[in-house]
């Protein structure tokens, strides 16, 4: 059974070749007697480089569940992508903010507040024996 063709799309726009995931039908678990037993429903996908797996069961249908585990892989592959890209872009923000320059006012705020601790600083001394 082919993979639809909006799910190739989008695997294609993330550059995810199809191949890299593993699809298995695996039997279900929980409720349903004789019929979950006997029939391969649920659906198992696995993306090799990632290590991302998605199971779906939700449907007694096997092509619904399939679809289902495919949306459901695409959307955490994209998620994947864009908090990365999140990430790069935070980071790349957080240089750019340490290392630009100062203000004006900012300079003079710090000088002011390195001579007030110098004040400090210069109270300091030794303490006497109490003569």
């Amino acid at each position: 059974m082919p993979i639809p063709i909006h799910f190739l799309k989008r695997l294609e726009a993330l550059g995810i070749r199809h191949e890299d995931v593993e699809e298995r039908f695996v039997r279900g678990t929980g409720p349903g007697g004789q019929k979950i037993n006997k029939t391969s429903s649920t659906v198992w996908l696995r993306h090799r480089s990632t290590g991302i797996e998605v199971r779906c069961q939700r449907e007694r249908s096997q092509s619904v569940n399939r679809e289902t585990a495919w949306a459901e892989l695409v959307a955490r592959l994209e998620a994947r992508r864009t908090g990365a890209l999140a990430q790069a872009r935070f980071e790349r923000e957080a240089a750019r903010r340490r290392t630009r320059q100062k203000s004006r006012g900012q300079k003079v705020r710090m000088i002011e507040a390195k001579k007030h601790r110098a004040g400090h600083k210069a109270n300091r001394g030794r303490v006497g024996l109490g003569d």
